[in-house]
């Protein structure tokens, strides 16, 4: 690996980003926050911001990119939580 980037570190980040653009899809689609909660949301957000400072910090290197990707995408499933929030759940 480049620059000594770790292959699980890489593995672990596309995984969790493989499933954020699956959640950010239904909410839309379905426009219900049935089962999220914003709390959990803003964590993971929190998470990926410690991840990236972290490499910033110690270790820069291209998985920041990944990091990054994942919390914008988590950013906007969290928009659409606040944005559906008071709406009433839709059946289906």
């Amino acid at each position: 690996m480049p620059n000594g980037m770790s292959p699980f570190e890489i593995i672990m980040l596309v995984c969790f980003g493989a499933s954020w653009p699956f959640s950010v899809y239904k909410t839309w689609q379905t426009k219900s926050i049935k089962g999220k909660s914003a709390i959990f949301l803003l964590l993971i957000i929190i998470g990926y911001v410690a991840g990236i400072i972290h490499k910033l910090i110690y270790k820069p290197d291209a998985v920041i990119c990944l990091y990054a990707l994942n919390a914008i995408m988590v950013f906007i499933d969290l928009s659409l939580w606040f944005r559906y929030h008071k709406q009433p759940t839709v059946p289906g």
